[in-house]
C-alpha cells in the first residue's frame, strides 16, 4: 500500500456527500469510491478491499453500525470512519464498540476527515472490544454541540474499559450522568454503581461511609455497617466532590486504589474488593497539588483519563433540545400537561448564561411548568432571574418593534421619503407632547424631561409647528 495512493471507500446515502468526499480524497492524491447503501459496499467488498473506509450510520435498508457489525467479522483489520448527521451517545459508543476507528458528526471539517483516513490507514486496522453491542440509553445526557460530542466519543472509547477516570467541571454540569454513562457502557454494566458526594457527609462520618466499621468501632456504632466500597464490589464506585475529601481520607482512597483492600473502621480484617473509581470535582486539582491541598500520588492515580463536563453557556446549541426534554419530563413528574416554548421566550432562555448549568435548567422547566398559565411559554412568563424583562424593558421592546414594523412597511412603498426625514419630526413631537402633558405645559421643567435646555425646547416646538 503505497500512502501517497490510499483506496477510500466511501458509503453515504447523501449524493451531496459522497461528492464532496470523494473530491477532496482526489485532491489528496488518494483514489475513492462511494456507494449509496451499505448492501452495495458488501458486494463490491468481496472482490477487493480499501484501505479504509468512510461510512455514515443511518441509511436506507442496512444501517452504519450493522455494516460495522459485518465487517468487524469479514474484515476485522479494516480502519472504519463514521460520520453522521444523528450524533448522540448511544450512535458513539455503538460505533466505537463495533470497531469504528473514529466518529465524527456531521458537519465535519473536511481536512480533519483527510487527516484522520491517513492516520487510520497509518494504524492498519483498529482493534475492538468483542463485547456485544451495548444498547443500554442514558436518555438525560443528550446534546449536539462540540463539547458534547467530545464527552460522547470519550465515552465510546472507555466503553470497553474499567480504567479510572476524572471527570471535570462546574457544578450542575452533569459529571454523575456521565459517570452513569460510563458505568453503563462498560464491562461492569451488570454490577452495582454506587455514587457519593464527598461533600455532602461530614469529614468524621465520611471514613465509615467509604470504608464501613464494625459493631463498636465507635459510639453509636451498634452494628457493622457496610461501606460504599463493598456495595460497589464488582462494579463503579462515583466520588463526587473528591477535591473536598481530608488529607487523611486521601491516604487511604491512595492505598485502596493501589492495592485493592482496605480495613473497616475499628476492623482487624482486610477487605479484598474489585471497584472500578470515577471520581469527579469542580476543583482544579493540579492547583491544589501545587497549593499542598491534595496529594499529588492521589493526583495522579484518579486523572489516568480526564473528561470535562462543559458549561451550558458553551453548548447554548443544546439548550432548545434539553428545554424540550426537561419540560416533558417536569411535566411527567407534576402530573400536568406539557407546555411548549414560543420562538421569543426560546430567544431568551438561550442567551442566558445558565451559572448554575443543567441543573439550574431542570429545575427552571419545573418551575415554568408550574408558574406560566398558558400551554405556551411567552416571554412574559419568563422571571427576571432567568434572563426575563421587567415591565418597562418589555414596553421598549414593545415600541421598537412596532417602529421596525413601520420601518419595513415604508421600505416597500414606492413614494417612500426618507426615513429618518419622516420618523424624527413625529418621534420627536411625540416626545414632546407627553413632556407637556406631564409638567401642565411648564416648558421649562418639560425641556428637563427631555434632556434638553428651554431655548433647544422653543426651538423645537417652533420648528415642528407645536407653538
Amino acid at each position: 500500500m503505497a500512502e501517497d495512493r490510499l483506496n477510500v471507500w466511501v458509503v453515504d446515502d447523501d449524493q451531496s456527500v459522497r461528492w464532496v468526499l470523494e473530491k477532496a480524497l482526489h485532491q489528496a492524491n488518494m483514489e475513492s469510491r462511494g456507494f449509496e447503501r451499505a448492501e452495495h459496499l458488501l458486494d463490491a467488498i468481496r472482490h477487493a478491499q480499501p484501505d479504509v473506509l468512510i461510512t455514515d450510520v443511518r441509511m436506507p435498508g442496512m444501517s452504519g453500525i450493522a455494516l460495522l457489525e459485518r465487517l468487524r467479522t469479514s474484515c476485522p483489520t479494516l480502519p472504519i470512519i463514521v460520520v453522521t448527521a444523528h450524533s448522540d451517545l448511544e450512535n458513539a459508543v455503538a460505533a466505537y464498540k463495533g470497531g469504528a476507528f473514529e466518529y465524527l458528526p456531521k458537519p465535519f471539517d473536511i481536512d480533519e476527515v483527510m487527516e484522520l483516513v491517513r492516520k487510520a490507514a497509518r494504524q492498519n486496522g483498529y482493534g475492538a472490544s468483542d463485547d456485544q453491542q451495548d444498547q443500554r440509553v442514558i436518555p438525560s445526557l443528550i446534546g449536539q454541540a462540540p463539547a458534547m460530542q467530545e464527552v460522547f466519543r470519550s465515552i465510546g472509547r472507555l466503553a470497553g474499559s474499567s480504567m479510572t477516570v476524572l471527570i471535570t467541571g462546574e457544578s450542575g454540569t452533569g459529571k454523575e450522568l456521565i459517570a452513569r454513562a460510563l458505568h453503563e457502557h462498560s464491562p461492569r454494566a451488570n454490577k452495582p454503581f454506587v455514587a457519593l458526594n464527598t461533600s455532602a457527609i461530614a469529614a468524621e462520618l465520611l471514613e465509615s461511609e467509604l470504608f464501613g466499621h464494625e459493631k463498636g468501632a465507635f459510639t453509636g456504632a451498634d452494628a457493622r455497617r457496610v461501606g460504599r466500597f463493598e456495595q460497589a464490589d464488582g462494579g463503579t464506585l462515583f466520588l463526587d466532590e473528591i477535591g473536598d475529601m481530608s488529607p487523611a481520607l486521601q491516604t487511604r482512597l491512595l492505598r485502596v486504589l493501589a492495592e485493592s483492600e482496605f480495613y473497616r473502621v475499628g476492623g482487624q480484617t482486610s477487605i479484598k474488593v474489585d471497584v472500578r473509581v470515577i471520581a469527579a470535582t469542580n476543583q482544579d486539582l493540579a492547583r491544589a497539588v501545587k497549593e499542598s491541598r491534595f496529594r499529588e500520588d492521589l493526583y495522579h492515580r484518579l486523572n489516568v483519563i480526564r473528561i470535562n463536563s462543559p458549561p451550558l453557556r458553551q453548548r447554548r446549541a443544546d439548550i432548545p433540545v434539553l428545554l424540550n426534554h426537561y419540560l416533558t419530563e417536569s411535566a411527567k413528574e407534576l402530573g400536568a400537561p406539557a407546555k411548549a416554548l414560543d420562538a421569543d421566550a426560546l430567544d431568551v432562555l438561550q442567551s442566558y448564561d445558565w451559572p448554575g448549568n443543567v441543573r439550574q435548567l431542570v429545575n427552571a422547566t419545573r418551575r415554568l411548568t408550574v408558574t406560566a398559565p398558558g400551554a405556551v411559554i411567552t416571554p412574559e412568563d419568563i422571571p427576571t432571574d432567568l434572563g426575563g424583562q421587567v415591565p418597562s424593558q418589555r414596553a421598549v421592546q414593545d415600541w421598537t418593534r412596532s417602529l421596525a414594523s413601520w420601518a419595513e412597511r415604508q421600505l416597500t412603498s414606492k413614494n417612500a421619503e426618507p426615513l429618518l426625514d419622516t420618523a424624527l419630526p413625529e418621534f420627536e413631537k411625540t416626545l414632546i407632547q407627553i413632556a407637556m402633558s406631564q409638567t401642565n405645559g411648564h416648558r421649562q421643567e418639560a425641556a428637563k424631561l427631555l434632556g434638553w435646555g428651554r431655548n433647544t425646547l422653543a426651538r423645537k416646538m417652533k420648528s415642528l409647528h407645536m407653538d
